[in-house]
């Protein structure tokens, strides 16, 4: 059956990419987060749902967060962070973003698989989420066909959103470790009106 055989690739990409995880760029994230006046996050289309819900999450923790291109975004300053969700690093609106706040003086943090991409190159942090993005199909087609590595039931992004969904859930429970927040803090400021 197609819908349990693209979960299983799903979960089983999830869990091989939590080993590669590397606990010092999982650490730095956190304290990054922590240390920032103000969290501003942003991606292009399900990259940037999975920022819209991380960002949902830092602020039931407490925390001061922004979805950039929301209305009641604020100005960065240089005491915020910028977290910039990206598979490719490569998306130009994401660039410009990171640009822009690389010149306000805000600090820039950007979770891709592609460390050395055009993103990467402009950030302060970097946090690399393994998955098969978007580029891969167009780059290496032919040898994830050869190699039997392709799958056309997690299509374009699906393997790296998915991760990043999972490991922003990850970050949340590390920080609700390191800020002394329970679940019953959380729910305290979870919305109301839905």
């Amino acid at each position: 059956m197609p819908v349990k055989s693209a979960m299983r690739e799903i979960v089983g990409h999830v869990g091989n990419i939590i080993d590669d995880l590397k606990d010092p760029e999982i650490k730095v994230m956190i304290d990054v987060i922590r240390n920032s006046e103000r969290v501003f996050l942003m991606g292009a289309g399900r990259s940037g749902l999975a920022s819209k819900a991380f960002a949902m999450r830092l602020v039931q923790l407490g925390l001061t967060a922004y979805v950039i291109g929301e209305t009641v975004t604020p100005a960065m300053t240089e005491k915020d962070l910028l977290i910039a969700v990206s598979g490719s690093g490569e998306t130009k609106s994401i660039i410009s973003a990171a640009k822009t706040a690389n010149g306000i003086g805000s600090k820039v943090l950007v979770v891709t698989s592609y460390p050395e991409s055009s993103l990467g190159k402009i950030s302060d942090y970097i946090m690399r989420v393994k998955g098969k993005t978007k580029i891969d199909i167009e780059k290496d087609y032919i040898k994830h066909q050869l190699e039997g590595t392709h799958t056309s039931l997690t299509p374009l992004g699906t393997l790296f959103e998915d991760t990043v969904m999972i490991f922003f859930d990850g970050i949340i429970a590390g920080l609700m470790t390191q800020l002394g927040r329970e679940e019953t803090y959380m729910k305290k400021r979870h919305a109301t009106l839905e």
